[in-house]
């Protein structure tokens, strides 16, 4: 049987919701991987939120800034909120993300080896977790490339988002309304196109386990599936989500109304806590 460790189960709560016994139990079942833990938690109908893509980082800087039609983000992570909060920390991470902007990385293995202050950015970094005393890292990097993207930062930097349109003339309101959004609502793809084919087969496969383990006659089990993808594409793509700031519409209806042919064209989401 697999070694299973608390922070395992804690992370394994965290990313489903469930309960602590019930994480330790799935954990076991299987052999400890992570990924099948949350098939099982979520085959048993335990699990009360989905596991999103935010990566487990601690305490930590993330910003987000656009220049043009290019945004970055990034994350410099830190052992304490203490150390999040110092002003010279965020001013740190300020200048790691406009190195960024200035220099477009492809990515952040990309970013960490750029120049700055004689120095690399990995480097600088070694450096000033000495200085403060606790172990700092560049944990995230990404960007995107559109006619026009808007960025969202939340307060107490923990969480930002950028997201791409198709057009360079966006009314502001709405390029920040449907930012806000992917911060609230954290989707998983902009709609039911975007979601892979293993993640829909995933979706059908759970919909399957869970109607037959509630004893659904094996004739109907297909189309009760069908309807759990559906109910995934409603709350986890971001076109069809309830908008929340008019749950009688979608995203996507929202976008529609304010102008007939703007689209998403992408968005990135990270969040520290």
């Amino acid at each position: 049987m697999a070694d299973i460790k608390a922070a395992d189960v804690q992370k394994l709560r965290k990313a489903t919701g469930a309960g602590m016994m019930d994480c330790k139990k799935a954990l076991q079942e299987a052999e400890g991987n992570f990924d099948k833990a949350v098939e099982v938690i979520r085959k048993k109908g335990q699990a009360i939120a989905n596991k999103r893509a935010d990566r487990e980082a601690g305490e930590g800087n993330v910003q987000a800034k656009v220049e043009g039609g290019f945004g970055a983000m990034i994350s410099l992570n830190c052992e304490t909120d203490f150390v999040a909060k110092n002003e010279n920390f965020v001013k740190f991470s300020t200048s790691i993300l406009d190195l960024a902007l200035a220099e477009k990385p492809a990515d952040l293995e990309a970013l960490k080896a750029l120049p700055m202050e004689e120095k690399t950015v990995a480097e600088l970094i070694v450096e000033q977790s000495g200085t403060i005393g606790e172990k700092l890292e560049l944990g995230y990097y990404d960007h995107i490339t559109a006619e026009k993207v808007q960025a969202y930062n939340h307060m107490g930097n923990n969480l930002a988002t950028l997201v791409g349109f198709n057009k360079a003339e966006v009314d502001e309101q709405v390029a920040k309304d449907v930012a806000m959004q992917i911060a609230a609502m954290s989707p998983v793809a902009v709609d039911e196109n975007d979601v892979p084919a293993e993640v829909i087969a995933k979706e059908k496969e759970i919909g399957r386990a869970k109607a037959l383990q509630e004893g659904k006659p094996e004739n109907i089990v297909d189309r009760i599936a069908e309807g759990m993808v559906k109910k995934f594409f409603k709350e986890n793509t971001l076109l069809n989500q309830e908008f929340t700031k008019d749950s009688k519409k979608t995203v996507g209806q929202y976008i529609s109304e304010a102008d007939k042919d703007l689209k998403v064209t992408g968005f990135k989401r990270f969040s520290v806590k």
